[in-house]
């Protein structure tokens, strides 16, 4: 008889043998014939895309994140590898290397649901951010108090070279879920529901729980490695309702710097960057345009799905009336 919940592809195999799941774990050559001394093994999960350029301000982002709960993982996009080694905690850090690949494209190949899964919370951050008022196990505790699913440590708007209002920092607020605009166009208020009002959170910073995660992959389309406009469909992921499960941290908050990393032809020149700038630009937005259209015709055609946000906007407009 057939086990439905087997994986795909282990039906051949006695139930007791099959490993479902990964993680980035290093394991040694030979047993040395000492016991483990790790008492826990690190439950969280900081990914960041990184040129050797960054070196410096990615050293800074890693060292506020604790070894003892958090594996390392480098995405390199410039294939400089060795310009690495001298940092005390590279040695111990996972490295994968590809010329001129996004962290989106990174993401969708080394970061599978199964792979990840004995990570509490995954990290999945750009190289040019600014950490001097960020403590990560403050941000932890924060979002598992406020019981954030997707979230982001807010940015500091007088040096962040880009930011949406809704992740800007709010003074004297420990986490914010919505943002106000009264005036001209996509007026946003306490009735809203949706983004870019609430809901969502910017694709620099953020950081996803396990159950998210989940989600999350499967929404990254192997194709469309810059990611534009998933930001705005995040809140599907939310695990319930992401006017509540999706917040910006104020208390623990970053600058992004903006830094223009990709697009150089030989992956470290800047010139090539510089020029090319504009074409990964049109490239983004070309995706986008795709993006939109897959989930278009994907609720479209999909007739066993309901989505919650149309039934819940459509409730809210029955009691105003």
């Amino acid at each position: 008889m057939k086990r439905q919940c087997w994986p795909t592809g282990s039906e051949a195999l006695p139930e007791g043998i099959v490993a479902k799941t990964s993680n980035l774990e290093m394991r040694p050559l030979w047993d040395s014939g000492i016991k483990n001394r790790i008492s826990k093994h690190p439950s969280n999960l900081l990914a960041i895309t990184v040129g050797v350029k960054q070196k410096e301000i990615v050293n800074k982002i890693v060292e506020k994140f604790p070894s003892s709960d958090f594996v390392v993982m480098l995405f390199h996009y410039d294939g400089f590898l060795d310009g690495w080694k001298n940092l005390a905690w590279s040695n111990h850090a996972i490295h994968v290397s590809a010329i001129n690949q996004t962290k989106w494209w990174f993401a969708k190949r080394f970061l599978h649901p199964d792979i990840v899964a004995g990570y509490n919370y995954i990290f999945l951050w750009d190289e040019d951010l600014l950490v001097d008022n960020f403590d990560a196990k403050r941000y932890l505790s924060i979002v598992k108090e406020e019981g954030l699913e997707i979230s982001q440590p807010a940015l500091d708007p007088g040096k962040s070279e880009v930011h949406h209002p809704l992740t800007v920092r709010q003074k004297g607020s420990k986490v914010h879920r919505r943002y106000y605009k009264f005036k001209g166009s996509g007026r946003c208020d306490d009735h809203s529901t949706a983004p870019p009002c609430i809901g969502w959170v910017e694709m620099m910073a953020p950081v996803f729980s396990k159950k998210s995660w989940q989600c999350v992959w499967h929404l990254i389309q192997n194709d469309l490695i810059h990611s534009w406009g998933l930001d705005r469909q995040l809140g599907y992921c939310a695990q319930g309702d992401r006017m509540r499960n999706v917040g910006v941290v104020d208390s623990e908050y970053i600058v992004h710097l903006g830094l223009p990393t990709l697009g150089g032809s030989n992956g470290n020149e800047a010139s090539d960057r510089d020029s090319d700038r504009p074409k990964v630009r049109m490239q983004s937005y070309n995706e986008m345009k795709v993006f939109e259209k897959r989930w278009r015709e994907a609720a479209k055609m999909d007739k066993c799905w309901i989505d919650p946000y149309q039934q819940q906007q459509q409730q809210l407009n029955q009691t105003r009336l």
